[in-house]
């Protein structure tokens, strides 16, 4: 290939920097000399990602956070789109963000630039819609859930199962002691994570109830039950830190953290999930939880409107039942929360199911996900 392989790149989210580095790792390996840049975040960048923008001018929440950021928005992706016609990358991979990525990868594409979408939008989750754009955008799909290959089979779109990445890197057993240990907490209490969310948009609607749930169980149900929260960044943990303070809850034993979502989860007994990526992560932890999610009521009714699955939790979906319950929106009272969680810690019999059905959830979703898609790359480069 003469001179060096150049792919550009665009992630919007932490989730997707996390994929992101690992497939950059993976394509240096066939491809020492190749240069990566685009968009992208801190996991990218110790990868040597050069990132012309940082990732978090695109993390933005729901319909409404989108549409006051939107100049913004526009006006970076007019730039980076004039900067990528006029370098013309050897491969643009677009890493989820499908409403930033879909309509610069389909103008890419359409300059004779190979594009890749890299985690199938949600297309099973909403109306088909989105797949014929997905299909002018792409010339091939990375798709991490077992169900979506056949959904683009079927439209002819090239695609190619990967796997997740999380499957890979979280061991099939966690020993909850040992967990406990590391974090210097007791043995033998009762302890639930409660996982708020990472961006500011959900703590605004979730910190508070996480607060109140936890004052409801300790006082209702179990006086000697401990609550560890991972934070994602200093202003999630100072959200947090507010919410205790507005809810006059500094005798509840809260542990923060900085990041270590893994081993919140993995200390805990039962989580307490805002919807997102963390609730796969704790499905792959095998823990018993409670899904939960509060957005702006437009946004919601809009969901409700184009939805067509009865759940909105990964780890539901990816097993086509109710595996975990799900309390969305209004339901989400502190009332509603403590008395599910309670409950999922008291039925040791479910405790048993939730991991055996997530532990085969676990062994479909492990594949080598890195190499796979460096592999699929390789195929497109070529």
């Amino acid at each position: 290939m003469g001179s060096a392989v150049r792919i550009a790149m665009v992630a919007g989210e932490a989730s997707g920097d996390l994929l992101a580095s690992h497939l950059i790792a993976a394509l240096k390996q066939h491809l020492p000399d190749a240069v990566f840049y685009g968009i992208g975040g801190p996991k990218m960048q110790a990868q040597g990602f050069d990132a012309w923008w940082p990732m978090d001018k695109l993390s933005v929440m729901g319909y409404w956070d989108a549409l006051k950021h939107y100049r913004e928005i526009a006006g970076i992706r007019r730039q980076l789109k004039k900067r990528l016609l006029d370098l013309k990358p050897d491969i643009f991979i677009g890493v989820d963000a499908p409403d930033f990525n879909l309509g610069l990868e389909t103008d890419l594409r359409s300059a004779g630039v190979r594009t890749m979408h890299y985690v199938s939008p949600s297309i099973w989750a909403w109306r088909g819609g989105r797949i014929k754009k997905i299909a002018r955008a792409a010339n091939r799909v990375l798709a991490l859930f077992p169900m979506e290959p056949p959904l683009y089979e079927k439209e002819r779109i090239p695609v190619t199962y990967v796997g997740h990445p999380m499957a890979d890197i979280i061991p099939l057993q966690t020993n909850k002691q040992l967990v406990r240990e590391k974090l210097e907490l007791p043995r033998s209490v009762p302890i639930f994570a409660m996982l708020p969310g990472s961006r500011r948009g959900e703590l605004e609607m979730m910190a508070d109830t996480f607060v109140q749930t936890a004052q409801l169980i300790r006082e209702r149900h179990l006086p000697n039950a401990q609550f560890v929260v991972p934070l994602a960044t200093r202003e999630t943990r100072l959200q947090f830190e507010a919410a205790i303070y507005r809810q006059q809850a500094g005798d509840v034993p809260f542990r923060l953290l900085f990041g270590h979502a893994q081993d919140a989860l993995g200390a805990a007994d039962v989580s307490l999930v805002a919807s997102g990526t963390a609730t796969l992560e704790a499905a792959l932890l095998k823990r018993p939880m409670v899904i939960t999610y509060k957005i702006a009521k437009f946004s919601y009714w809009l969901m409700k409107r184009m939805a067509y699955l009865p759940y909105v939790g990964l780890p539901n979906i990816l097993s086509g039942r109710f595996v975990v319950p799900e309390i969305l929106q209004n339901e989400a009272t502190a009332e509603n929360l403590c008395e599910a969680l309670v409950k999922q810690y008291q039925d040791k019999e479910n405790a048993e199911a939730v991991e055996a059905a997530f532990t085969e959830l676990h062994l479909q979703l492990r594949q080598n996900t890195a190499e796979k898609a460096a592999q699929a790359v390789l195929q497109c480069l070529a």
